[in-house]
């Protein structure tokens, strides 16, 4: 039996030696282009040889690496394709066929994660005869933090209850490993993946307490005392909104003496900002945004009543009929003082559109979708409250469906208000009622927060028939629930799992069994782990792909080309964004490696999916509004820059060594 051994460890150490003389990585079973890659474990060490004798410098707490050859017990990697850079042992990765990670969305009523033991266990739950009954009983021993039994095919859960949720600024990772379509169909895909939170460990701590000022460094949050609400009115004022803005005075007094009598009278706030439009399109509409007041509390309201009251709606029309209301949020999330809150709101008051994303006159260049990513990453929530006035008819459809964008939760359903009305001052009333309701339903979570208490589960399902005041109720009631969650989780530092590698379902699997019509829950949300070097390289390979594309539509060529310089860098930067770094303007369509890249991918963004006829099929105006999609991408990206607070560098001084997880649906 030795003799064998030696032998096989002899076959290896050959191949090892030539796979390395040729400083190639190993490739992908079945694939010619794709090569093989790992992520490594918290405190994983670097060893400068396979005997793992010598370490080479500090144990890194997260790296993505290349595979260039493995024996059973170590696995020789390196960062670039280029060269391996040293040893791992093999327990101390996972390995990781793209660059995929999930991360858990908002609980909002759904159920948490289960993380099962194997492929056979999580399919058995979506067999049996009743899902939410199974999955139930494994819940509730976790809640309990009973005693799991050795023979559980259940082995962890997401946390749930008083523990919280996992902060979104607590950095961890689910690599995405193997995938499971066969219940696709009925709205729910099975995932391998790994757990890992690399804030675990003394290592991390360290490098925490090494870095540089200015680093990012997400697991060192402070942790909040008290749960507080910051409510910000982000109103139209052009012409047709006089009644509203009158009405905002009356809004807000009615908020403050209800406020008074209660327990959390100095637990929430509330700041104004309006927005009107283009200023060089239309320079007499006074300006484009204003913050009308930053946050006032029960001992400001005079003064915020008085600034109120200051408002006046414009006295000549804007340059169109949507305004530049994406201005007017961001100006919102950039310029007020939320720092102070835990619970964060937004309420939108429009009678119109928003200006399109990619067009010149819109300050932001953002898209309703990338907008509501960056009110994610900042933890605010926006409800659109739509005035649908008989003047505005044409403008409706456009403006609900860029609204419902804008204010999509995590539970795939949107937090969006439309007010039919056929007068202003009618849809005054509403805006009056649809607030307080608002203000009410936070200002009782804020009271149970502060008072130890968790809110019952909110359901999820949206009542037909429903006032705008019950629909503000139930938005409120789920986006409190899920805000009271984070506050726990970030109060007791609650971590994601550690488990090495488990299979989860993509969906809330109970709430498939419920309502089996609606659309699926999604329990988590793919995500690809970007550096700062490949955002930056992304950003310009994208700008330089429209510019192209601009050109060719001026000149009335055939831009087919476009098609394949698109999708080429959509497939790199999901399948191996590192790959990207060495060659961001290679034509995977051309070498004929595109559809290797692309099969296999769990989850795929818009470019991805669009076939080449799609594209080709599409008309003129199509394919414009579509490269001016891609214009609000880049905008997006801008934003991914600066954004220092979610950026992870696990201690690392160079800023294009620190990673983002950049949503899928951000990606080309």
């Amino acid at each position: 039996m030795k003799k064998a051994a030696l032998a096989v460890s002899s076959v290896l150490g050959c191949f090892m030696l030539m796979n390395a003389a040729f400083g190639e990585p190993l490739l992908q079973e079945g694939k010619k282009s794709v090569y093989q890659r790992a992520v490594s474990h918290p405190n994983a060490v670097l060893y400068s040889t396979q005997d793992a004798r010598q370490a080479i410098g500090k144990p890194r707490t997260f790296t993505s690496y290349y595979l260039f050859a493995k024996t059973p017990k170590m696995v020789q990697v390196g960062v670039s394709a280029e060269k391996p850079d040293g040893w791992l042992k093999v327990e101390d990765i996972t390995e990781w066929p793209q660059a995929i990670t999930m991360v858990f969305t908002d609980q909002m009523g759904r159920d948490p994660v289960l993380f099962f033991k194997d492929h056979e266990a999580v399919v058995k739950a979506c067999e049996s005869e009743s899902i939410q009954k199974y999955m139930g009983q494994y819940v509730q021993l976790f809640a309990n933090k009973a005693r799991i039994p050795d023979n559980s095919p259940v082995i962890a859960a997401e946390p749930m209850g008083k523990e919280g949720q996992v902060s979104k600024n607590r950095f961890y990772l689910l690599p995405v490993t193997n995938i499971d379509t066969q219940f696709k169909e009925s709205g729910t895909q099975l995932l391998e993946v790994a757990s890992i939170d690399p804030g675990k460990g003394p290592a991390s701590a360290k490098e925490g307490s090494e870095r540089r000022e200015g680093a990012p460094n997400n697991n060192t949050q402070p942790v909040p005392d008290k749960f507080k609400t910051g409510i910000t009115f982000v109103i139209d004022t052009t012409i047709s909104m006089k009644p509203y803005i009158d009405q905002s005075v009356e809004v807000v007094k009615k908020i403050f003496d209800e406020l008074q009598k209660s327990p959390a009278k100095n637990d929430v706030e509330i700041a104004v900002v309006a927005f009107r439009s283009n200023m060089q399109k239309s320079p007499g509409i006074g300006y484009t945004t204003k913050v009308i007041s930053d946050f006032k509390g029960i001992n400001q309201r005079q003064d915020l009543e008085r600034l109120l009251r200051q408002v006046k709606e414009a006295t000549v029309s804007t340059h169109a009929f949507d305004e530049d209301s994406y201005a007017g949020v961001k100006d919102a999330v950039d310029q007020l003082s939320w720092n102070k809150f835990n619970s964060r709101v937004i309420l939108l008051l429009t009678d119109a559109g928003p200006l399109k994303e990619g067009d010149p006159t819109s300050r932001t260049g953002m898209s309703a979708e990338g907008l509501a990513d960056y009110l994610r990453e900042h933890n605010i929530y926006l409800t659109a409250l739509h005035i649908k006035a008989p003047s505005g008819k044409k403008d409706h459809d456009y403006a609900e469906k860029a609204y419902r964008e804008l204010s999509k939760m995590s539970n795939n359903r949107s937090s969006y208000i439309d007010v039919k009305v056929k007068s202003h001052e009618e849809g005054a009333k509403q805006f009056e009622a649809v607030s307080r309701m608002l203000a009410s339903t936070y200002r009782n979570v804020v009271e149970s927060t502060n008072n130890g208490r968790i809110l019952d589960k909110p359901k999820q399902e949206e009542k037909k028939g429903a006032s705008p005041e019950e629909r503000a109720k139930q938005i409120a009631e789920l986006t409190g629930y899920a805000m009271q969650l984070q506050f726990a989780g970030a109060k007791n530092r609650t971590e994601a799992p550690q488990v090495v590698k488990a299979w989860i379902a993509d969906s809330d699997l109970a709430a498939l069994e419920q309502n089996p019509n609606d659309a699926p829950i999604p329990a988590v949300y793919p995500a690809v782990l970007l550096t700062k070097t490949q955002l930056s390289l992304l950003r310009k390979q994208l700008k330089s792909i429209i510019e192209t594309a601009e050109e060719a539509f001026l000149r009335d060529t055939e831009n087919f080309n476009f098609y394949e310089q698109l999708i080429s860098a959509a497939a790199q930067m999901s399948r191996d964004p590192t790959k990207f770094n060495a060659d961001p303007k290679a034509n995977l369509a051309q070498k004929g490696v595109l559809l290797e890249v692309l099969d296999g991918l769990p989850y795929k963004s818009r470019v991805i999916g669009l076939k080449k006829e799609d594209w080709v099929n599409m008309s003129t105006g199509e394919q414009q509004e579509f490269i001016k999609r891609l214009k609000g991408l880049i905008a997006r990206y801008d934003e991914y820059d600066k954004d220092s607070a979610n950026w992870e560098g696990f201690g690392s001084q160079n800023s294009n060594e620190w990673v983002y997880r950049v949503p899928l649906t951000m990606l080309p």
